[in-house]
């Protein structure tokens, strides 16, 4: 028996300097659900995040920021998605992506990390990879990949991102309304760069 919440989490590292970054772009999501649902944040110490309740998409939502940096995500998500009495399918979890172009999607079920280190903490923590993630692309530069996703996005970037970021808000919607399969079909093809033309 589920409690019929979703938790919607957005990956990223806390603090002022990783804003406008690649690595912290699922933070820019949850918080843009937030604005648009009218959901306040509370900082929620003993899960070690920030997080907002609200109605979204038709359910109820708890959106999630862990403070725990990146490599560490599991460690709060997995003690919500318990405290909550939800299960995988009930989790959410939007985050960069380097090995998809800058302005792509993609909505995963399942599978491994990728290479990624916040979502390989929360397969360890939550003891399964059986939950849905939305990729949004960053890109990569060869040879200096950190240095990458924690560096700024430049002007012609953010513009790209900022498309981005508001498809990645309403594929978050078809996801929970709708369920991952239908979100593939409909946003898997879709590019910022294009859209933006």
């Amino acid at each position: 028996m589920t409690s019929g919440v979703k938790i919607i989490a957005g990956l990223g590292n806390p603090g002022a300097q990783y804003a406008n970054t690649p690595h912290s772009i699922g933070f820019e999501v949850v918080e843009h659900i937030a604005q648009e649902i009218g959901a306040s944040w509370e900082e929620k110490r003993s899960f070690r995040c920030r997080w907002a309740r609200g109605n979204f998409a038709g359910c109820r939502v708890l959106l999630v920021e862990p403070l725990t940096f990146m490599n560490l995500s599991g460690e709060s998500i997995a003690d919500i998605v318990r405290y909550s009495n939800c299960t995988s399918n009930d989790l959410l979890v939007i985050h960069d992506d380097i090995d998809l172009p800058v302005g792509k999607l993609r909505v995963k079920k399942g599978g491994s990390s990728g290479g990624h280190n916040g979502i390989k903490n929360i397969i360890e923590r939550l003891g399964t990879s059986d939950f849905v993630r939305l990729k949004l692309g960053v890109g990569k530069e060869k040879g200096n990949v950190i240095g990458y996703v924690l560096g700024k996005f430049d002007s012609e970037s953010r513009k790209i991102m900022d498309l981005v970021v508001e498809k990645a808000h309403e594929a978050a919607g078809a996801i929970i309304a709708n369920g991952c399969d239908k979100a593939m079909n409909l946003y898997n093809g879709w590019s910022a760069t294009e859209a933006g033309k």
